[in-house]
């Protein structure tokens, strides 16, 4: 999956551009950079790419959920229904600005459940956030339906699923924002970075003046730019961005490798009966940065996890006692505990997760696993690593 695993001569030519230059911010120095605009550049090519109109880039993609929803015009007390399955930056992302998250079940694909967003719709609900887990994507059609009924925003957290599609649109585009991270993991990279995509030009107006503490931009002198609003410091550095630059182009290269992987593996558990793999909706194409699949209970599932990796299977992750992806282990936000005072409102409007009974979600992840589909693998690393996996699981029907 990271795009890390395959740098070369492309992102370093970018990157030395850059250091050449002397500009590592986005913004000014005009005299100075030789027409090197890498954030731009990127922000370009994210377009093309994602078939977007407008492309914002951030810091993060935490960042970049963040300033969409903030953009969007979502602030204090607005609730935003996101899924139980999820990295901790989708509840982190909300909480910044003051909204609420509501957290409701998975279904089979791993993803919000379309039944329960429905039924957690209030009078305060303003946006469904769908995150696209371990390279596959929501049920969008029935989400969108849900979204268009109640006049909601539909923002999509592709961080994980970059590439994918779903009925022939890239993911993150379908709804009205989708986010994206180019952390140090992602299928590309920009060491650390993020963006947003949208059609609807206000937003990606708002997004470029939020995340440069609210700076128009307008002209070429940071000493006369206004500012319309508030905003805080998301950028991306021009050396981040001349990375993702090289990576970008790289995009389909490194899909095709991990759907070349993806498939060996899959074909040899395919053939064990004691294996169900997650569903994708129809119409979906994920981007086969994992390999996700259920076994017959949560007993089976944690114990085929730790025989993968005693024997020698790296890279293969049990979500129901993850720390970082699922809801059981976010003990700061269920124990509401922050740093700094979260807002009243906030703790009064939060649910009361310590009692939200969430055995849906329960029973789906505490049967998954999932591995990582690398792209430095060899053919023979592949074959053998889905051999073993094989006889493994095998063990456990």
């Amino acid at each position: 999956m990271p795009g890390f695993e395959l740098f070369g001569e492309k992102e370093k030519s970018q990157v030395q551009d850059v250091l050449d230059s002397g500009v590592l911010m986005r913004y000014g120095f005009d005299g100075m950079r030789n027409n090197h605009w890498k954030a731009f550049e990127l922000e370009v090519a994210l377009t093309k790419r994602m078939e977007s109109k407008y492309a914002q880039l951030v810091s993060s993609g935490t960042a970049a959920l963040t300033v969409a929803l903030a953009s969007a015009g979502i602030g204090a007390g607005d609730e935003v229904i996101m899924p139980t399955f999820t990295f901790v930056a989708s509840f982190e992302s909300i909480l910044a600005i003051g909204a609420i998250p509501i957290l409701v079940d998975v279904d089979d694909t791993l993803t919000l459940d379309p039944v329960a967003v429905e039924n957690a719709i209030t009078d305060k609900t303003k946006v469904v956030m769908p995150v696209h887990m371990c390279g596959s994507m929501a049920d969008l059609s029935a989400l969108k339906a849900i979204c268009d009924k109640h006049d909601l925003l539909l923002l999509e957290d592709a961080c994980q699923a970059i590439g994918g599609s779903f009925e022939g649109k890239p993911l993150g585009s379908y709804g009205d924002l989708g986010c994206f991270s180019f952390d140090y993991v992602k299928t590309i990279t920009c060491g650390e970075g993020g963006a947003l995509i949208t059609n609807n030009e206000a937003y990606k107006t708002n997004a470029d003046h939020y995340s440069d503490h609210g700076h128009d931009h307008v002209g070429n002198n940071r000493g006369t730019e206004t500012h319309p609003f508030l905003g805080y410091n998301f950028r991306i550095s021009e050396l981040n961005a001349a990375v993702g630059c090289a990576q970008i182009e790289r995009l389909d290269d490194f899909l095709d490798i991990q759907q070349k992987h993806y498939g060996v593996i899959r074909k040899e558990l395919e053939t064990l009966p004691n294996i169900e793999f997650r569903r994708v909706p129809n119409g979906g194409v994920e981007n086969y940065s994992f390999i996700s699949f259920f076994l017959p209970s949560t007993a089976i599932a944690k114990k085929a996890h730790t025989a993968l990796g005693e024997a020698g299977i790296d890279a293969c992750f049990y979500w129901f006692d993850n720390n970082w992806h699922y809801y059981k282990k976010w003990e700061h936000l269920i124990q509401k505990k922050s740093l700094g005072k979260l807002p009243q409102e906030v703790l009064n409007q939060l649910p009361d997760y310590t009692k939200t009974d969430f055995s849906k979600s329960d029973a789906w992840i505490g049967r998954t696993i999932s591995c990582l589909i690398k792209l430095s693998w060899t053919d023979e690393q592949v074959a053998e690593r889905a051999a073993t996996m094989k006889e493994v699981l095998a063990r456990f029907a």
